[in-house]
C-alpha cells in the first residue's frame, strides 16, 4: 500500500473488486490508517478506500484519525485524506473532524493545506437554518455557521493573506448572500488600498463579481468619486499592477448610468495609460 507501484494495484482492487474483497482489503488497513494517511502513496489508498467501501467501514477507518486531525490537515499527504473524508463520509461519522476545527479557523485558513480543507467544509456543509445552531443538528448534518462566524472575525487579515484570500474568495463565490455582504462590508472604505495588494486584490475582484448589485455599486462609487484634493482612486488603480485587474472586472460587470460614469472617468486617461505596462491591459 505504501509502495510507489503497489499502491496503484490496491487502488484498482478498491475500484473493481466486489464488496467482500473490498471489505477484506479495508480490514487490512485497520490500525494503520494514520500512518498510511501521512505517507505519499498510502494516502492515495486511504482516499480510494473511502470512495469505495460501505459506510460502516468508512466510519471505522476515519475514526482512527481522531486526535490527529490537525496533524493530518497540516500534512502534505494527510490533508487529502481529510478532504476526502469530508466529501464522502456521512456527517455523523466525521463530527470529530469538525470539532477539531473549532477555534482553529484562522490558523487553518492561513495554512497552505488547511485553506483547502476549510474550503471543502464550506462546500459540503448544509445550511444550518434547517438544523438549528451548532455544528450538528438533530439529524447529524454539519452546519457551517460556527466556522463562518469564526472566519468573519478575521476577514480583514485573511483577505490579505496568501492562503486566506482563497478561503474568502470561496465564500464570495459559493456562500449565502448574508456572508457575502458581510465580507463586502469589510472591504468598503478600503477599496483602493486593497486593490493594490497582491492577495487582497483578488478578493476585491470577487466582491465586484459576486456581491449584490447594491454592494457592487457601492464599491464602484467609492473609486470613481473625486477626492478633496481633486484626485480619484480610479486613476491610481488603473496604473497599478494589481488594481488594474479590479478596474477591468468593474468594467465587465457594471451597467447603466454607473457604466457611463466609469467609462467617462477612464477615457481622458487612455493616452497616458499607454506609458504603463499595467495600463495597457485596461486599454485592450
Amino acid at each position: 500500500m505504501t509502495d510507489v507501484f503497489g499502491n496503484y494495484v490496491i487502488q484498482k482492487f478498491f475500484e473493481h473488486g466486489n464488496q467482500i474483497q473490498k471489505q477484506i482489503l479495508a480490514k487490512q488497513m485497520e490500525g494503520h490508517v494514520l500512518s498510511l494517511s501521512l505517507q505519499m502513496y498510502g494516502c492515495r489508498v486511504v482516499q480510494k478506500a473511502l470512495e469505495h467501501v460501505l459506510t460502516d467501514q468508512q466510519a471505522v477507518l476515519v475514526k482512527e484519525l481522531d486526535g490527529n486531525v490537525l496533524k493530518c490537515v497540516k500534512d502534505q499527504n494527510g490533508n487529502h485524506v481529510i478532504q476526502k473524508a469530508i466529501e464522502r463520509v456521512p456527517a455523523e461519522h466525521i463530527k470529530f473532524i469538525i470539532d477539531a476545527f473549532h477555534g482553529q479557523v484562522y490558523a487553518l485558513a492561513t495554512h497552505p493545506y488547511g485553506c483547502r480543507v476549510i474550503q471543502r467544509i464550506f462546500e459540503h456543509c448544509t445550511d444550518d437554518e434547517a438544523v438549528g445552531k451548532g455544528f450538528f443538528g438533530e439529524m447529524g448534518i454539519i452546519s457551517p455557521k460556527p466556522l463562518l462566524e469564526e472566519l468573519h472575525r478575521y476577514t480583514i487579515n485573511l483577505i490579505q493573506d496568501q492562503y486566506g484570500n482563497y478561503v474568502i474568495q470561496h465564500v464570495l463565490e459559493r456562500g449565502k448572500p448574508a456572508d457575502k455582504a458581510l465580507i463586502v462590508s469589510k472591504v468598503r472604505g478600503q477599496v483602493l488600498q486593497m486593490s493594490k495588494h497582491k492577495f487582497a486584490s483578488n478578493v476585491v475582484e470577487k466582491c465586484v463579481a459576486y456581491g449584490s448589485k447594491k454592494d457592487r455599486s457601492g464599491l464602484i462609487d467609492e473609486v470613481v468619486q473625486t477626492r478633496p484634493d481633486g484626485t480619484s482612486p480610479l486613476i491610481s488603480m488603473m496604473k497599478d499592477q494589481f488594481a488594474n485587474y479590479v478596474v477591468q472586472k468593474m468594467l465587465d460587470v457594471v451597467d447603466g448610468d454607473q457604466r457611463e460614469v466609469l467609462v467617462s472617468k477612464i477615457k481622458p486617461h487612455l493616452q497616458s495609460l499607454k506609458k504603463y505596462t499595467y495600463g495597457k491591459h485596461l486599454i485592450s
